[in-house]
C-alpha cells in the first residue's frame, strides 16, 4: 500500500524539511526542563495543598522485566529470579504510606494504572498486598479504572485472573511485529497464536478495554509486514491499537547499540510503514487518534476526541480527566496543579531514599501561568490536531499578540500546506498530522531545535 495522494508529493519534502528532533509531548514543560529545584519538600508542599475532594489518578511503575527488548525506551531492567521483584514491592507499599501521610486526608481515586517494564510479573500475592494497600490509602470512585501494560511472553491465565479479580479493566498487550525476522532483531519473539492467547484470557474475564501497542521503524521491518502484522492484529478486534514510531536514542538507551542500525528503515520508509498502516486501520473502522493511536468508534477514546475531551499525559493519549496523577514507584512522574515531580530513576538511588523515609523525589518543575497557556495549546494541539487560540488565550488572560513569535514559526508549515490558520483557529491539514510534534513545537518556550535529547520528529 502507499501514501495516500495528497501525501506522495510532498513525501520527500516532509522528511528533508520536517525530521529534525521534537518533544512527544506527554507534558508541557517537558521532563528536559525538570530540575532538582523541585525537590522532597516542595512536593510534600504540593501534596498538602491538594483539593482533599478532588479524585486523583495514580500510576505504579514496575520496573523490571523477563527479557530485555533492545528497542525498548522504558526504565526497566531484566531479572532471572523473583527477589529483587519481591524487595521492590515492599519498598513500594513502604513508599506508597509515605505519599498517604503527605496528603491532606483520605482521597478518591478514579484510575490506577500498572506500568513498567512488565507489571505481569507480580505474583498475586503482590498484587493483593498491592491492592489491599491502594484501598486503605484511598476512596476508590464508582467506575475506577485499573489499567496495566503487559507482556505476552510472561502472562499466565492466573494472573490475569488475579488482575480481574481486583479490578483490571483495561489491559495493554506489547506486540511490536509480527514477522520473525523483525522480532530476532529486536530480541522479542512471539507467534500471533501467543497473542490470541492472552486477548482470549482476557475477553474470558471481560477485560472490556484491550489495547494492542504495535511499532514502525524497527530494523528490517517493511511496510509489507507492517500491514501483515495490523491484519493479524486487526482480526483479533481490540477497542484500541498504538503505532508508535521506533526512538533510536542509543546515547540515552545503551541496549540499543546492539541494534544494527544499518537495518533500520530511513525516514521515508518509515513514513510509508506508518501511513500504510494508518489507512489500513481506517479502512477496518477504526478511529484516527492524534498522533499513534487508532480506537473503535465505541470506545470511549473515540468518543472523548469527538466530544474535545481527549487528555495527553506520560501515558500518552487518555480519557482520565482526575487533574492530579500521583506517580510511585523508581522514575515515576507525578502531575499536579502546582507542576510536574519525578522519582529517583536509579533504583538504588530509589531504594535508599524509601528506606530513609523520604519521599523518593528526584527532580520536577513547578509551572508558571505562561507554561499553563502553552501547555494547553500544545495538548489541543497533539489531541485535537486543531486549537482555538482566541479561546485559549481569554481562558488564561493573554493576547493574542504574545503569541506572534509562535505564529511566525508556524509560516513555513502554513507555506507547505501543512497548517491553517483560520482567525484564531490553528489546524494541522493533509500531511500536518505527521510533524504535528514539530507544528506543537512553535508554541514551546523553552524548545531548542538542535537538542540532542528529543527523538526524531518522523
Amino acid at each position: 500500500m502507499s501514501l495516500a495522494p495528497d501525501l506522495r508529493p510532498s513525501l520527500a519534502q516532509l522528511v528533508a524539511r520536517y525530521d529534525g528532533r521534537a518533544p512527544r509531548y506527554t507534558s508541557y514543560p517537558t521532563a528536559v526542563q525538570f530540575t532538582p529545584a523541585v525537590d522532597e519538600a516542595i512536593y510534600r508542599d504540593w501534596l498538602r495543598e491538594l483539593p482533599a475532594s478532588d479524585p486523583i489518578s495514580l500510576y505504579l511503575h514496575i520496573p523490571f522485566c523477563s527479557r530485555l527488548c533492545w528497542y525498548c525506551g522504558c526504565n526497566t531492567r531484566a531479572v532471572n529470579r523473583h527477589e529483587p521483584v519481591g524487595e521492590y514491592v515492599e519498598l513500594l507499599l513502604a513508599e506508597l504510606a509515605l505519599l498517604e501521610r503527605a496528603l491532606p486526608g483520605r482521597m478518591k481515586a478514579s484510575a490506577v494504572h500498572l506500568g513498567g517494564g512488565t507489571p505481569n510479573m507480580l505474583t498475586a500475592q503482590e498484587l493483593a498486598a498491592i491492592f489491599g494497600a491502594l484501598k486503605a490509602a484511598f476512596r476508590f470512585t464508582p467506575g475506577y479504572e485499573v489499567a496495566a501494560e503487559l507482556d505476552p511472553a510472561v502472562l499466565t491465565r492466573e494472573w490475569v485472573d488475579a488482575a480481574a479479580f481486583h479490578g483490571l479493566s483495561r489491559a495493554s498487550l506489547g506486540v511490536q511485529n509480527l514477522d520473525p525476522v523483525v522480532q530476532k532483531a529486536v530480541n522479542r519473539r512471539e507467534s500471533f497464536e501467543d497473542i490470541a492467547r492472552c486477548v482470549r484470557w482476557l475477553r474470558d474475564v471481560q477485560i472490556g478495554s484491550i489495547n494492542l501497542d504495535l511499532m514502525y521503524g524497527l530494523p528490517h521491518q517493511t511496510t509489507e509486514s507492517t500491514l501483515a502484522t495490523v491484519d493479524a492484529i486487526a482480526s483479533l478486534r481490540p477497542e484500541r491499537i498504538a503505532l508508535f514510531g521506533y526512538a533510536h536514542v542509543p546515547w540515552m538507551k545503551a541496549h540499543q547499540q546492539l541494534i544494527d542500525e544499518a537495518a533500520l528503515p530511513g525516514p521515508a520508509e518509515r513514513l510509508e510503514q506508518s501511513e500504510a498502516a494508518a489507512e489500513r486501520l481506517a479502512a477496518l473502522g477504526y478511529v484516527r487518534i492524534g498522533l499513534d493511536h487508532f480506537a473503535a468508534p465505541h470506545d470511549p477514546m473515540a468518543k472523548a476526541l469527538a466530544q474535545g475531551d481527549l487528555r495527553r499525559n506520560f501515558q500518552g493519549y487518555t480519557t482520565d480527566t482526575a487533574g492530579t496523577l500521583l506517580g510511585l514507584g523508581a522514575s515515576a512522574i507525578g502531575s499536579l496543579p502546582q507542576g510536574f515531580v519525578q522519582n529517583i530513576a536509579q533504583e538504588l538511588g530509589w531504594r535508599a531514599a524509601v528506606k530513609g523515609g523520604h519521599l523518593p523525589v528526584a527532580r520536577g518543575v513547578a509551572l508558571t501561568d505562561d507554561d499553563r497557556f502553552r501547555g494547553e495549546i500544545i495538548e489541543r494541539l497533539m489531541c485535537d490536531l486543531a486549537v482555538d487560540l482566541d479561546a485559549a488565550c481569554a481562558r488564561h488572560g493573554r493576547l493574542r499578540s504574545d503569541l506572534e513569535p509562535a505564529l511566525t514559526r508556524l509560516q513555513p508549515f502554513v507555506a507547505d500546506g501543512l497548517v491553517r490558520i483560520d482567525g484564531g483557529r490553528i489546524s494541522a491539514v493533509g500531511a500536518g498530522r505527521l510533524v504535528i510534534r514539530s507544528i506543537a513545537a512553535c508554541f514551546d518556550a523553552y524548545f531548542a531545535p538542535d537538542a540532542e535529547r528529543h527523538s526524531r520528529a518522523l
